[in-house]
Protein backbone atom coordinates (compact mmCIF):
# COMPACT_ATOMS: atom_id res chain seq x y z
CA UNK A 1 0.00 0.00 0.00
CA UNK A 2 2.88 2.57 1.02
CA UNK A 3 4.56 1.52 -2.57
CA UNK A 4 1.34 2.16 -4.12
CA UNK A 5 0.68 5.66 -2.60
CA UNK A 6 4.76 6.76 -3.25
CA UNK A 7 3.73 5.40 -7.22
CA UNK A 8 0.96 7.46 -7.15
CA UNK A 9 2.02 10.76 -5.58
CA UNK A 10 5.54 10.62 -8.14
CA UNK A 11 2.88 10.20 -10.67
CA UNK A 12 0.76 13.11 -9.60
CA UNK A 13 4.28 15.15 -9.71
CA UNK A 14 5.33 14.43 -12.98
CA UNK A 15 1.91 15.31 -14.30
CA UNK A 16 1.29 18.85 -12.39
CA UNK A 17 3.01 20.99 -15.62
CA UNK A 18 0.41 19.17 -17.86
CA UNK A 19 -1.96 19.13 -16.09
CA UNK A 20 -1.83 23.42 -15.56
CA UNK A 21 -0.48 24.18 -18.82
CA UNK A 22 -3.86 21.87 -20.20
CA UNK A 23 -6.27 24.14 -17.49
CA UNK A 24 -4.43 27.49 -18.46
CA UNK A 25 -5.42 26.85 -22.22
CA UNK A 26 -9.03 26.93 -21.02
CA UNK A 27 -8.88 29.58 -19.28
CA UNK A 28 -6.94 31.39 -22.49
CA UNK A 29 -10.24 29.92 -24.70
CA UNK A 30 -12.37 31.51 -22.23
CA UNK A 31 -10.95 34.50 -22.33
CA UNK A 32 -10.96 34.79 -25.95
CA UNK A 33 -14.46 34.31 -26.36
CA UNK A 34 -15.74 36.95 -23.84
CA UNK A 35 -13.16 39.30 -25.08
CA UNK A 36 -14.85 38.96 -28.07
CA UNK A 37 -18.52 39.17 -27.10
CA UNK A 38 -17.00 42.86 -25.02
CA UNK A 39 -15.28 43.81 -28.01
CA UNK A 40 -18.35 43.86 -30.30
CA UNK A 41 -20.55 45.67 -27.49
CA UNK A 42 -18.11 48.75 -28.29
CA UNK A 43 -15.59 48.45 -25.73
CA UNK A 44 -11.96 50.07 -26.65
CA UNK A 45 -9.28 47.20 -26.41
CA UNK A 46 -6.83 49.83 -25.33
CA UNK A 47 -9.31 50.65 -22.15
CA UNK A 48 -9.90 46.50 -21.65
CA UNK A 49 -5.71 46.07 -21.66
CA UNK A 50 -5.77 48.69 -18.90
CA UNK A 51 -8.73 47.28 -16.72
CA UNK A 52 -7.38 43.72 -17.18
CA UNK A 53 -4.20 44.41 -15.45
CA UNK A 54 -4.97 46.41 -12.60
CA UNK A 55 -7.70 43.31 -11.60
CA UNK A 56 -4.57 41.56 -12.22
CA UNK A 57 -2.29 43.20 -10.32
CA UNK A 58 -5.00 44.09 -7.56
CA UNK A 59 -5.87 39.85 -7.05
CA UNK A 60 -1.77 39.25 -7.28
CA UNK A 61 -0.33 41.85 -4.99
CA UNK A 62 -1.61 40.49 -1.77
CA UNK A 63 -0.20 37.11 -1.84
CA UNK A 64 2.98 38.42 -3.29
CA UNK A 65 3.17 40.31 -0.26
CA UNK A 66 2.41 38.03 2.52
CA UNK A 67 4.04 35.12 0.70
CA UNK A 68 7.45 36.41 -0.89
CA UNK A 69 8.42 38.86 2.19
CA UNK A 70 11.14 37.11 2.84
CA UNK A 71 12.69 35.72 -0.46
CA UNK A 72 12.22 38.65 -2.41
CA UNK A 73 14.99 39.62 -4.22
CA UNK A 74 16.58 42.99 -4.13
CA UNK A 75 15.05 45.08 -7.39
CA UNK A 76 18.06 46.43 -9.22
CA UNK A 77 18.31 48.95 -12.10
CA UNK A 78 18.98 45.83 -14.77
CA UNK A 79 15.83 44.27 -13.13
CA UNK A 80 13.45 47.06 -13.02
CA UNK A 81 14.47 47.32 -17.14
CA UNK A 82 13.31 43.90 -17.33
CA UNK A 83 10.48 44.28 -15.82
CA UNK A 84 9.61 47.32 -17.51
CA UNK A 85 10.13 45.24 -21.04
CA UNK A 86 8.02 42.27 -20.03
CA UNK A 87 5.53 45.01 -19.28
CA UNK A 88 5.98 46.40 -22.70
CA UNK A 89 6.05 42.98 -24.67
CA UNK A 90 3.61 41.12 -22.70
CA UNK A 91 0.37 43.88 -21.85
CA UNK A 92 1.21 46.87 -23.95
CA UNK A 93 2.09 45.57 -27.62
CA UNK A 94 1.21 40.95 -27.24
CA UNK A 95 -2.58 41.83 -26.07
CA UNK A 96 -2.92 45.74 -27.92
CA UNK A 97 -2.64 44.15 -31.51
CA UNK A 98 -3.83 40.93 -30.40
CA UNK A 99 -7.04 42.40 -29.21
CA UNK A 100 -7.41 44.67 -32.28
CA UNK A 101 -6.75 41.46 -34.20
CA UNK A 102 -9.12 39.91 -33.03
CA UNK A 103 -11.89 42.57 -33.53
CA UNK A 104 -10.68 42.25 -37.31
CA UNK A 105 -10.93 38.71 -37.81
CA UNK A 106 -12.62 35.69 -35.02
CA UNK A 107 -11.36 33.87 -32.21
CA UNK A 108 -10.66 30.73 -33.84
CA UNK A 109 -8.82 32.75 -36.70
CA UNK A 110 -7.07 34.60 -33.91
CA UNK A 111 -5.80 31.34 -32.03
CA UNK A 112 -5.08 29.48 -35.38
CA UNK A 113 -2.39 32.70 -36.29
CA UNK A 114 -1.17 32.24 -32.70
CA UNK A 115 -0.34 28.59 -33.27
CA UNK A 116 2.67 29.73 -34.57
CA UNK A 117 4.30 31.10 -30.75
CA UNK A 118 5.95 27.63 -30.41
CA UNK A 119 7.82 27.73 -32.98
CA UNK A 120 8.61 31.64 -32.77
CA UNK A 121 9.69 30.45 -29.26
CA UNK A 122 11.61 27.45 -30.43
CA UNK A 123 13.55 29.54 -32.76
CA UNK A 124 14.24 32.34 -30.40
CA UNK A 125 15.29 29.80 -27.47
CA UNK A 126 17.66 28.44 -29.91
CA UNK A 127 19.35 31.47 -31.02
CA UNK A 128 19.40 32.32 -27.14
CA UNK A 129 20.88 28.74 -26.30
CA UNK A 130 17.99 28.11 -24.39
CA UNK A 131 17.27 25.19 -26.83
CA UNK A 132 19.91 22.39 -28.06
CA UNK A 133 18.67 20.85 -31.42
CA UNK A 134 21.27 17.61 -31.95
CA UNK A 135 19.91 16.28 -35.52
CA UNK A 136 21.72 12.63 -34.00
CA UNK A 137 19.14 12.39 -31.07
CA UNK A 138 15.52 11.27 -31.90
CA UNK A 139 14.55 13.59 -29.44
CA UNK A 140 15.46 16.76 -30.70
CA UNK A 141 14.19 15.38 -34.40
CA UNK A 142 10.68 15.05 -32.71
CA UNK A 143 10.67 18.52 -31.41
CA UNK A 144 11.77 19.70 -34.98
CA UNK A 145 9.48 17.79 -36.62
CA UNK A 146 6.66 18.19 -34.18
CA UNK A 147 6.83 22.27 -34.31
CA UNK A 148 6.59 21.92 -38.27
CA UNK A 149 4.10 19.93 -38.55
CA UNK A 150 1.87 22.22 -35.87
CA UNK A 151 2.88 25.22 -37.81
CA UNK A 152 1.44 23.44 -41.10
CA UNK A 153 -2.00 22.38 -39.19
CA UNK A 154 -2.51 26.20 -38.30
CA UNK A 155 -1.49 27.19 -41.46
CA UNK A 156 -4.27 24.76 -43.58
CA UNK A 157 -6.98 25.74 -40.55
CA UNK A 158 -6.09 29.53 -42.22
CA UNK A 159 -6.01 29.05 -45.60
CA UNK A 160 -8.37 25.92 -46.47
CA UNK A 161 -12.08 25.65 -45.27
CA UNK A 162 -13.60 23.11 -47.37
CA UNK A 163 -17.15 21.93 -46.65
CA UNK A 164 -19.28 22.79 -43.49
CA UNK A 165 -19.20 20.31 -40.78
CA UNK A 166 -23.13 20.51 -39.41
CA UNK A 167 -23.28 19.74 -35.55
CA UNK A 168 -26.72 18.82 -33.99
CA UNK A 169 -26.38 21.47 -31.63
CA UNK A 170 -25.50 24.73 -33.68
CA UNK A 171 -29.22 24.46 -35.37
CA UNK A 172 -30.34 25.25 -31.79
CA UNK A 173 -28.40 27.96 -30.93
CA UNK A 174 -28.67 31.78 -31.64
CA UNK A 175 -26.15 34.16 -31.64
CA UNK A 176 -25.85 36.55 -28.69
CA UNK A 177 -27.46 40.14 -28.75
CA UNK A 178 -24.64 42.44 -28.92
CA UNK A 179 -22.88 39.81 -31.60
CA UNK A 180 -22.33 41.67 -35.04
CA UNK A 181 -22.88 39.25 -37.61
CA UNK A 182 -20.23 41.85 -39.45
CA UNK A 183 -17.89 40.61 -37.36
CA UNK A 184 -17.57 37.16 -39.07
CA UNK A 185 -14.42 36.76 -40.65
CA UNK A 186 -17.17 35.48 -43.97
CA UNK A 187 -18.76 39.21 -43.34
CA UNK A 188 -15.05 41.39 -42.82
CA UNK A 189 -13.57 43.58 -45.50
CA UNK A 190 -10.73 41.66 -47.53
CA UNK A 191 -8.29 44.51 -45.95
CA UNK A 192 -9.39 44.74 -42.17
CA UNK A 193 -8.72 40.97 -42.62
CA UNK A 194 -5.74 40.99 -43.73
CA UNK A 195 -4.47 44.07 -41.09
CA UNK A 196 -6.29 41.73 -38.78
CA UNK A 197 -3.45 38.95 -39.73
CA UNK A 198 -0.30 41.57 -39.98
CA UNK A 199 -1.93 42.67 -36.21
CA UNK A 200 -1.67 38.71 -34.76
CA UNK A 201 1.28 38.03 -36.50
CA UNK A 202 3.46 40.90 -34.84
CA UNK A 203 1.52 39.83 -31.32
CA UNK A 204 2.54 36.16 -31.38
CA UNK A 205 6.00 37.89 -31.80
CA UNK A 206 5.81 40.11 -28.92
CA UNK A 207 4.35 37.16 -26.99
CA UNK A 208 7.14 34.73 -27.84
CA UNK A 209 9.71 37.45 -26.77
CA UNK A 210 8.21 37.77 -23.71
CA UNK A 211 8.06 34.42 -22.96
CA UNK A 212 11.93 34.40 -23.66
CA UNK A 213 12.52 37.24 -21.30
CA UNK A 214 10.60 36.11 -18.46
CA UNK A 215 12.76 32.91 -18.68
CA UNK A 216 15.86 34.59 -18.56
CA UNK A 217 15.17 37.15 -15.39
CA UNK A 218 13.42 34.09 -13.55
CA UNK A 219 16.72 33.22 -13.34
CA UNK A 220 18.01 35.83 -11.28
CA UNK A 221 14.44 37.07 -9.73
CA UNK A 222 12.52 33.78 -8.54
CA UNK A 223 9.96 35.15 -6.73
CA UNK A 224 7.47 34.40 -9.48
CA UNK A 225 4.07 35.90 -7.26
CA UNK A 226 6.16 39.50 -6.92
CA UNK A 227 7.63 39.29 -10.49
CA UNK A 228 3.86 38.66 -12.04
CA UNK A 229 2.33 41.48 -9.73
CA UNK A 230 5.66 43.76 -10.97
CA UNK A 231 4.83 42.87 -14.48
CA UNK A 232 1.41 43.35 -13.96
CA UNK A 233 1.35 46.84 -12.29
CA UNK A 234 3.90 47.93 -15.07
CA UNK A 235 1.52 47.12 -17.83
CA UNK A 236 -1.34 48.67 -16.50
CA UNK A 237 0.78 52.03 -15.82
CA UNK A 238 2.28 51.54 -20.00
CA UNK A 239 -1.29 50.98 -21.34
CA UNK A 240 -2.84 53.99 -19.49
CA UNK A 241 0.04 56.53 -21.06
CA UNK A 242 -1.27 54.36 -24.62
CA UNK A 243 -4.70 54.46 -24.14
CA UNK A 244 -4.38 58.48 -23.32
CA UNK A 245 -2.76 58.85 -26.49
CA UNK A 246 -4.56 56.56 -28.93
CA UNK A 247 -7.74 57.59 -26.75
CA UNK A 248 -9.29 60.97 -26.71
CA UNK A 249 -12.82 60.43 -25.09
CA UNK A 250 -13.65 60.56 -21.48
CA UNK A 251 -16.25 57.94 -22.69
CA UNK A 252 -13.92 55.44 -23.27
CA UNK A 253 -13.48 54.84 -19.77
CA UNK A 254 -17.05 54.67 -18.88
CA UNK A 255 -17.81 50.31 -17.30
CA UNK A 256 -20.55 49.13 -15.78
CA UNK A 257 -21.62 46.06 -14.07
CA UNK A 258 -22.00 44.34 -17.79
CA UNK A 259 -19.86 42.08 -19.79
CA UNK A 260 -16.79 44.74 -20.44
CA UNK A 261 -16.42 44.46 -16.72
CA UNK A 262 -16.71 40.73 -16.67
CA UNK A 263 -14.54 40.53 -19.56
CA UNK A 264 -11.97 42.91 -17.57
CA UNK A 265 -11.96 40.86 -14.12
CA UNK A 266 -11.93 37.58 -16.06
CA UNK A 267 -8.91 38.29 -18.22
CA UNK A 268 -6.62 40.14 -15.84
CA UNK A 269 -7.43 37.44 -12.85
CA UNK A 270 -7.54 34.41 -14.55
CA UNK A 271 -5.12 35.25 -18.19
CA UNK A 272 -2.88 37.69 -16.56
CA UNK A 273 -2.46 37.00 -12.76
CA UNK A 274 -2.77 33.34 -12.51
CA UNK A 275 -1.21 32.53 -16.18
CA UNK A 276 1.59 34.61 -15.39
CA UNK A 277 2.57 33.04 -12.27
CA UNK A 278 1.60 29.02 -13.63
CA UNK A 279 3.58 29.77 -16.33
CA UNK A 280 6.67 31.32 -14.84
CA UNK A 281 6.37 28.19 -12.36
CA UNK A 282 6.58 24.96 -14.66
CA UNK A 283 8.85 27.26 -17.08
CA UNK A 284 11.55 27.16 -14.17
CA UNK A 285 10.97 23.63 -14.56
CA UNK A 286 10.86 22.65 -18.28
CA UNK A 287 11.58 25.65 -20.13
CA UNK A 288 9.61 28.35 -22.82
CA UNK A 289 9.23 25.68 -25.30
CA UNK A 290 7.15 23.12 -23.14
CA UNK A 291 5.10 26.29 -21.97
CA UNK A 292 4.19 27.43 -25.34
CA UNK A 293 3.87 23.72 -26.89
CA UNK A 294 0.62 23.85 -25.22
CA UNK A 295 -1.25 26.97 -27.05
CA UNK A 296 -2.60 24.86 -30.17
CA UNK A 297 -5.11 23.08 -27.91
CA UNK A 298 -6.67 26.55 -27.31
CA UNK A 299 -7.44 26.59 -30.87
CA UNK A 300 -9.43 23.48 -30.62
CA UNK A 301 -11.08 24.81 -27.39
CA UNK A 302 -12.07 28.27 -28.69
CA UNK A 303 -13.36 26.57 -32.14
CA UNK A 304 -15.71 24.04 -29.97
CA UNK A 305 -16.54 26.80 -27.40
CA UNK A 306 -17.61 28.95 -30.55
CA UNK A 307 -19.67 26.88 -31.75
CA UNK A 308 -21.89 26.72 -28.92
CA UNK A 309 -21.79 30.36 -27.81
CA UNK A 310 -20.90 32.08 -30.78
CA UNK A 311 -22.53 29.38 -33.31
CA UNK A 312 -19.42 29.80 -35.38
CA UNK A 313 -19.10 27.35 -38.31
CA UNK A 314 -16.85 24.59 -38.03
CA UNK A 315 -14.90 23.93 -41.38
CA UNK A 316 -13.62 20.25 -42.59
CA UNK A 317 -9.95 22.15 -43.19
CA UNK A 318 -10.26 23.16 -39.79
CA UNK A 319 -10.63 19.53 -38.41
CA UNK A 320 -7.72 18.03 -39.85
CA UNK A 321 -5.54 21.14 -38.79
CA UNK A 322 -6.86 20.09 -35.55
CA UNK A 323 -5.80 16.72 -35.92
CA UNK A 324 -2.38 18.09 -37.36
CA UNK A 325 -1.96 20.52 -34.25
CA UNK A 326 -2.39 17.45 -31.77
CA UNK A 327 -0.06 15.12 -33.59
CA UNK A 328 2.55 17.86 -33.50
CA UNK A 329 1.97 19.33 -30.41
CA UNK A 330 2.13 15.08 -29.01
CA UNK A 331 5.54 15.03 -30.79
CA UNK A 332 7.28 18.18 -29.18
CA UNK A 333 6.09 16.97 -25.49
CA UNK A 334 7.33 13.81 -26.56
CA UNK A 335 10.80 15.28 -27.44
CA UNK A 336 10.55 18.01 -24.32
CA UNK A 337 9.62 14.77 -21.96
CA UNK A 338 12.66 12.65 -23.41
CA UNK A 339 14.83 15.42 -22.45
CA UNK A 340 13.42 16.35 -19.19
CA UNK A 341 14.26 12.41 -18.05
CA UNK A 342 17.85 12.57 -19.68
CA UNK A 343 19.08 15.80 -17.21
CA UNK A 344 16.78 13.61 -14.57
CA UNK A 345 19.14 10.88 -14.57
CA UNK A 346 22.15 12.77 -15.24
CA UNK A 347 21.71 14.83 -11.97
CA UNK A 348 20.69 11.75 -9.89
CA UNK A 349 23.25 9.31 -11.18
CA UNK A 350 26.89 10.28 -10.70
CA UNK A 351 29.01 10.36 -13.64
CA UNK A 352 31.25 7.89 -13.30
CA UNK A 353 28.47 5.34 -12.20
CA UNK A 354 26.36 6.60 -15.37
CA UNK A 355 29.49 5.42 -17.34
CA UNK A 356 29.90 2.00 -16.09
CA UNK A 357 26.51 0.92 -15.86
CA UNK A 358 26.10 2.07 -19.25
CA UNK A 359 28.56 -0.58 -20.84
CA UNK A 360 28.23 -3.77 -19.20
CA UNK A 361 31.58 -5.48 -18.22
CA UNK A 362 33.33 -2.64 -18.47
CA UNK A 363 32.52 -1.92 -14.53
CA UNK A 364 34.11 -5.26 -13.58
CA UNK A 365 36.78 -4.86 -15.50
CA UNK A 366 38.13 -1.38 -14.29
CA UNK A 367 37.90 -3.59 -10.52
CA UNK A 368 39.65 -6.35 -11.50
CA UNK A 369 42.37 -4.19 -13.00
CA UNK A 370 42.05 -2.28 -9.53
CA UNK A 371 42.53 -5.42 -7.92
CA UNK A 372 45.71 -6.57 -9.85
CA UNK A 373 46.80 -3.22 -9.50
CA UNK A 374 46.59 -3.90 -5.53
CA UNK A 375 47.74 -7.13 -5.45
CA UNK A 376 51.28 -5.84 -7.74
CA UNK A 377 51.74 -3.37 -5.01
CA UNK A 378 51.46 -5.79 -2.31
CA UNK A 379 53.94 -7.90 -3.82
CA UNK A 380 56.09 -4.65 -4.50
CA UNK A 381 55.70 -4.14 -0.59
CA UNK A 382 56.74 -7.23 0.35
CA UNK A 383 59.99 -7.39 -1.67
CA UNK A 384 60.54 -4.03 -0.20
CA UNK A 385 60.54 -5.39 3.25
CA UNK A 386 62.66 -8.62 1.96
CA UNK A 387 65.35 -6.66 0.68
CA UNK A 388 65.04 -4.15 3.96
CA UNK A 389 65.57 -7.17 5.67
CA UNK A 390 68.53 -8.73 3.48
CA UNK A 391 70.39 -5.54 4.09
CA UNK A 392 70.04 -5.32 7.46
CA UNK A 393 71.45 -8.92 8.17
CA UNK A 394 74.58 -7.72 5.39
CA UNK A 395 75.21 -4.73 7.78
CA UNK A 396 74.72 -7.21 10.99
CA UNK A 397 77.54 -9.57 9.65
CA UNK A 398 79.80 -6.62 8.08
CA UNK A 399 79.99 -5.42 11.88
CA UNK A 400 80.50 -8.80 13.66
Amino acid sequence: MEGSGCCCRSLLERAKPYIAMISLQFGYAGMNIITKVSLNRGMSHYVLVVYRHAFATAAIAPFALLLERKVRPKLTFLMFMQIFVLGLLGPVIDQNLYYAGLKFTSPTYSCAISNMLPAMTFVMAFLCRMEKVDIRKVRCIAKVIGTVVTIAGAMLMTLYKGRVIDLFWTHYIHHPSNYSPSSNPSHSAEQDWVKGSILLIIATLAWASFFILQAITLRTYSAQLSLTTLVCFMGTLQSIAVTFVMEHKPSVWTIGWDMNLFAAAYAGIVSSGIAYYVQGIVMQKRGPVFVTAFSPLMMIIVAIMGSFILAEKIYLGGVIGSVLIVVGLYSVLWGKYKEHKEKEAEISIPEGTTKGCEQNGRLQTVVEVGEENDIEMQNGTEARKESMTTSALVITVSKA
